[in-house]
């Protein structure tokens, strides 16, 4: 009966026979089924991309964004149960917020990760149902250079040279590995990250969808920002064609 979640499923406080959560698990599975989302770090910068899927074609350019900023230098990246992960960034942001306010300096990426996991997993002791969204944190100064974290539903916090989350993570994680991504310029992680989504994509069920991407690095002076459409749409022509010239050589 546990293995199928049947009376164990109820509430976020209940633990099945086999140590299970399963609403935990539940919120995992809204992060897996949604747009597939990539995060890497290189020699001077990190990147995100995400396939973001729109819905509507009356929809204005950019909405509901997955790129978000939590302050100058951290940013942050979005996947799974939109309205929840929209409710981590405002949580973030004002996170954020209240450490400028004390400390007078910019809140730390592993801080506003940690603080983000820790409200997270507040949702998993059965005040409410877990949060169905996983974040990725991202930083890029000169004394620690690149820093990534991924805050899953569980409240689980780890740090990252590069991952991915969504339906396609694992043929993500598998051309993630191919690179060799502390020799690659955040030029680069662009024209790659580019190719990763695009190469993974299903052809018959990924359609009307749109990649959108956050950057800090060296490039930026440190401060996270959104990548221009042009920038992005070069990188996109460049996966393309490689692809393409891949094949051939196939």
């Amino acid at each position: 009966m546990s293995s199928i979640g049947t009376g164990y499923d109820l509430a976020a406080s209940t633990f099945s026979p086999d140590g299970r959560i399963f609403q935990v698990e539940y919120a995992q599975k809204a992060v897996d089924n949604a747009g597939t989302m990539i995060a890497i770090r290189g020699k001077n910068g990190v990147v995100m991309a995400v396939d973001k899927v729109i819905t509507s074609k009356l929809y204005t350019d950019n909405a509901n964004p997955r790129i978000f900023n939590i302050n100058d230098s951290v940013g942050m990246g979005i996947a799974g149960n939109y309205p929840d992960g929209f409710n981590l960034k405002n949580y973030a942001y004002g996170e954020a917020m209240k450490w400028l306010k004390d400390y007078r300096e910019p809140m730390p990426v592993n801080k506003v990760s940690n603080s983000v996991a820790e409200y997270v997993h507040i949702f998993t002791l059965g005040i409410s149902r877990p949060y169905g969204t996983s974040a990725f944190f991202g930083s890029w100064n000169k004394q620690e250079g690149g820093r990534l974290f991924l805050v899953e539903p569980s409240g689980l916090n780890y740090e990252y040279k590069a991952w991915a989350i969504g339906k396609h993570r694992q043929a993500a994680k598998a051309e993630i590995e191919k690179l060799k991504i502390d020799t690659l310029d955040i030029q680069d992680l662009v024209k790659e990250a580019a190719r990763i989504i695009i190469s993974i994509r299903d052809e018959n069920k990924d359609k009307n969808v749109q990649i959108e991407m956050g950057w800090v690095g060296e490039q930026t002076n440190g401060k996270y920002e959104t990548v221009p459409e042009d920038v992005v749409a070069a990188a996109e022509e460049w996966a393309n064609a490689k692809l393409d010239e891949d094949d051939m050589e196939d």
